[in-house]
């Protein structure tokens, strides 16, 4: 499942290229995009999405804004005012967005949370690039997701995109959360706005040994392990086994502790900068009604993260 463009949307602005091919400069024409949420200082967006620009030679200009819970509200409106043309959506704003849009796209209505914002000058359309870029990733390993019983460890804004790209691929899932009430309400949710069927449960110990005893595939939609490779893993190494698939969506580090401990342990894995890259190019095509670079887009997230 791919969340492409319905259409190309025409932005009606001429390319600025300079000698090197990319942006010449920021001026009054230069279209402006950014991410938002809390915190924003660890994002690779900005590089990834700058460098995409500078490739096709557009003159866009994407920067990162702090915006806390309670300036949420105040953000969007400032989105309007300042004619910004489109914002990626982070921790913690997926879901409490929704309420500041003109419309939600249909998928990202089923879902029930945004990661993308379009403007078309007068109105803020929500979109959701964290399934079609969450699965991606899977599709180029030929990764079969029917009848595949898989279990995701969070339940906010990514989870839901995750869980929702899962059950529309056939599989089967459990989502566990330290708080039981978010996985059970996201199970619901899905159930409802779904024709699969999805379980929730409190994320411990004895229910992650459980729900891991015959999954094939775990993803950690969760922040824990965001930072540095000596971080946090949600998943005792113990509980892991050679045939799991392990899906981290924390990018940076490049290669969590989770990854780490997955690969030790001889599992197949899937690191978040490849689902980044995939969103980022997916919101990439709602901004510019473009094709997006996704290889240089790739690249520099590894280059980024490496540096």
């Amino acid at each position: 499942m791919q969340d492409q463009p319905e259409r190309v949307l025409s932005t009606g602005l001429s390319p600025a290229k300079s000698e090197a091919g990319g942006l010449s400069h920021v001026s009054g024409k230069t279209v402006v995009c950014g991410v938002i949420g809390d915190p924003v200082e660890h994002t690779m967006s900005p590089a990834m999405q700058n460098a995409a620009f500078r490739a096709l030679g557009l003159d866009f200009a994407y920067v990162p804004f702090k915006v806390t819970r309670e300036e949420l509200r105040v953000a969007i409106a400032g989105m309007r005012a300042l004619n910004i043309r489109g914002l990626n959506i982070t921790i913690p704003h997926k879901v409490a967005v929704l309420p500041f849009l003109d419309s939600v796209d249909p998928l990202a209505k089923k879902i029930g949370a945004v990661n993308t914002i379009v403007s078309n000058g007068t109105t803020l359309t929500g979109y959701n690039t964290d399934a079609g870029g969450f699965i991606q990733p899977l599709l180029e390993r030929g990764f079969e997701l029917r009848d595949s019983r898989v279990l995701v460890i969070g339940a906010g804004g990514a989870a839901r995109a995750v869980a929702f790209a899962l059950i529309e691929g056939g599989a089967r899932v459990v989502v566990l959360n330290r708080t039981p009430d978010r996985a059970h309400e996201l199970a619901r949710h899905l159930s409802q706005h779904t024709p699969g069927r999805a379980e929730g449960g409190e994320l411990n110990n004895d229910n992650l040994f459980e729900a891991m005893s015959n999954t094939v595939l775990v993803v950690n939609t969760t922040s824990v392990g965001m930072g540095t490779p000596e971080g946090q893993s949600p998943i005792p190494s113990a509980f892991l086994r050679r045939d799991i698939l392990v899906y981290d969506i924390v990018y940076n580090p490049l290669k969590t502790r989770l990854i780490s401990e997955a690969q030790a342990a001889g599992c197949r894995t899937i690191a978040g900068a490849e689902m980044l890259a995939w969103q980022g190019a997916l919101a990439f095509e709602r901004f510019t009604g473009i094709k997006a670079p996704i290889e240089l887009m790739k690249q520099q997230v590894v280059r980024s993260l490496t540096e």
